[in-house]
């Protein structure tokens, strides 16, 4: 069995022949997708990587005309026929059918993983649905971001989650929960500003009205890290509006794609798609229709790619690359903003969920003082509590201090650590063997260290004082 660093080495050299020749596959009569992995026979996988081409239904050569026939092997690379069936995946009902999906909820804050939809109908015809009406849709709100021109804040989806098909107008209203789930068309939160049909993405981006309450997170997963690249083997979970919370594999990063997106707009080819495989262990389906315009995150909250479409036995799923999405957009993703903790002690007292430094803080570098695990064990945030990671130019790479000074990587110290007057250089991790001033990084280490413990000490001194003065006056009464 090669190994997975032998992979991805076997992937690059076929990458470019797959892209010379997917062109002509794609347009061969029932071909829909062309990719590159592992050929299968008799349903099993044999380790070696092929350009795949999928059909919507394999058939024997006698029965394909000849220029349907797909060639055993491309400039020394095996070729393999697998069959998948694909559909984009929002969900519509027409206007008269009341009936409602999985999380309908009314959020009072928007945040990635909830249904929304435009407070239009679209009116539709055959072949797109079965009878001529007029349908409302519903989809998933991705995550939020900001406009790079403006700095409005937008929620991110698909476009055909946000327009359906080419009658959109900058300006339509949309609405949280979408009309599909019985959201009312007083219930919208933003107008769609901007919209996206390429050759990479399938996305749309809704200004939110000012006082709408939003969230840098996705709904039961947790805060949006940022952006990164998917990756072959990675592990990604998502939340959408229907299947909710759910878990794959990343299969491929070389996807490419024919969807037929019906209506006026018919069919488009997508290239460099994220092919994600269902962990079947943890869930029957990755996604399902209403989870469009879901992002695809990896174990730490970092998105990588954003939800169109789907294999309709549940199998595998498809999304755009994020940073294509953001580029083409014009956006970027919103996080948190971490703020330093620069609270008076009085406003810890009682509760002792945390200990509060005084604290000079350079803006450029935000330092965010966490909590005291020992003091607040339920309410340490994971992922800051855990294990502090400094810079790679540090010796000291793996602190487990929940109380540490957790520092944006590539900035210094804060200037005065907890009351002290000990001053770090700004280039302290640009220069893994001496400060600006000629000192070891041991020397200034262990400073630091020592100005750190003397005020953490001093801080625990005058929070148990205050703690017993509160003591004895509640007591008075």
């Amino acid at each position: 069995m090669a190994t997975q660093h032998e992979h991805a080495a076997r992937r690059s050299e076929i990458r470019p022949v797959k892209e010379s020749v997917e062109d002509d596959l794609i347009a061969r009569p029932g071909v829909v997708a062309v990719d590159i992995a592992e050929k299968e026979t008799d349903g099993e996988k044999t380790g070696e990587l092929s350009i795949v081409v999928f059909v919507e239904q394999k058939k024997p050569t006698f029965e394909l005309a000849q220029g349907a026939v797909i060639p055993t092997e491309i400039d020394g690379v095996r070729t393999d026929v697998q069959e998948l069936v694909i559909e984009l995946q929002p969900a519509m009902r027409q206007v008269e059918d009341a009936e409602l999906q999985v999380d309908p909820a009314d959020y009072p804050t928007l945040a990635g993983g909830i249904s929304i939809g435009p407070r239009r109908s679209v009116a539709l015809a055959p072949p797109d649905v079965p009878a001529p009406g007029n349908f409302v849709f519903v989809g998933t709100l991705g995550a939020m971001v900001r406009d790079r021109a403006t700095g409005a804040t937008m929620a991110l989806t698909n476009f055909h989650v946000a327009c359906v098909n080419n009658t959109w107008s900058v300006g339509d209203r949309q609405v949280q929960p979408s009309l599909v789930d019985g959201g009312a068309p007083t219930g919208d939160f933003g107008a769609l500003t901007r919209a996206a049909l390429s050759d990479n993405i399938d996305g749309a981006v809704i200004t939110v009205d000012a006082g709408q309450p939003w969230s840098a997170t996705v709904t039961g997963v947790g805060d949006v890290a940022g952006p990164a690249t998917a990756t072959v083997g990675m592990a990604v979970q998502k939340r959408g509006r229907t299947t909710e919370h759910t878990f794959g594999t990343v299969a491929s990063v070389d996807f490419t794609v024919n969807v037929d997106y019906g209506s006026d707009v018919g069919p488009r080819t997508l290239r460099h798609q994220i092919r994600i495989d269902t962990d079947t262990a943890r869930n029957p389906r990755f996604s399902n229709s209403g989870d469009s315009g879901s992002v695809i995150l990896d174990t730490s909250r970092h998105v990588v790619g954003l939800l169109f479409a789907g294999a309709t036995d549940g199998s595998m799923t498809f999304a755009n690359p994020v940073q294509a999405v953001l580029d083409e957009l014009s956006v970027d993703l919103l996080v948190p903003t971490l703020l330093p903790v620069t609270r008076p002690l009085s406003t810890c007292l009682r509760s002792r969920i945390a200990i509060c430094f005084k604290t000079q803080v350079d803006p450029i570098c935000p330092t965010v003082k966490t909590r005291v695990a020992a003091l607040c064990p339920t309410v340490t945030r994971p992922g800051i509590c855990d294990v502090v990671t400094r810079p790679s130019s540090c010796d000291i790479t793996r602190i487990a201090l929940c109380d540490l000074q957790v520092t944006r990587a590539g900035c210094p110290l804060p200037t005065r650590a907890c009351g002290g007057d000990l001053e770090l250089p700004v280039d302290r991790w640009t220069n893994p063997r001496s400060d600006a001033y000629g000192s070891s990084l041991d020397e200034v280490e262990q400073a630091a260290e020592d100005v750190y413990w003397a005020g953490y000490l001093a801080a625990l001194e005058e929070v148990d004082a205050l703690d017993v003065e509160a003591s004895g006056t509640s007591g008075q009464g």
